[in-house]
């Protein structure tokens, strides 16, 4: 219940992305049941490849832990973490990712590849998919609005 309810916190980032004509997906870093972290997607206003909801709130974590290694956190995402967010991931050592919407195109955790599973790599943090109906909406609505 406590992963739905820090989902639903990732969900209000993601509808802010969706105010600001960004695409809508939203992240939260949570430790001890806390969200130390949240943001959405600001790859159009920062015109930065780079910010994605994830890596974003990622660096905003370590900010406020004053440490690179987020052991002991979980990371809410509304959709499947990219490639790039998934090496994020194991390089920060968050220990649970939770996340709504498969990624067919970009996704780095289970739709094209495997990365936070792979036994080669030093860091395999647990890994939850959670239906939220209402991420998926979002994104099917950001969309349609684009055509």
């Amino acid at each position: 219940m406590e992963d739905l309810l820090f989902l639903r916190e990732a969900l209000k980032e993601a509808e802010k992305a969706f105010s600001y004509g960004e695409v809508p997906i939203g992240a939260v870093v949570v430790k001890d049941g806390q969200v130390i972290s949240r943001a959405f997607n600001r790859k159009e206003f920062l015109q930065d490849p780079t910010a994605h909801a994830e890596i974003l709130a990622i660096r905003e974590a370590s900010r406020k832990l004053n440490s690179w290694r987020l052991e002991g956190c979980t990371l809410y995402s509304t959709v499947e973490p990219c490639v790039m967010c998934a090496g994020a991931i194991i390089q920060s050592r968050v220990d649970r990712v939770v996340y709504s919407v498969p990624d067919p195109k970009f996704g780095g955790v289970e739709s094209i590849f495997k990365i936070l599973s792979d036994k080669r790599v030093n860091h395999r943090p647990e890994v939850l998919k959670l239906e939220l109906p209402e991420a998926l909406k979002l994104l099917k609505e950001f969309f349609k609005l684009l055509r």
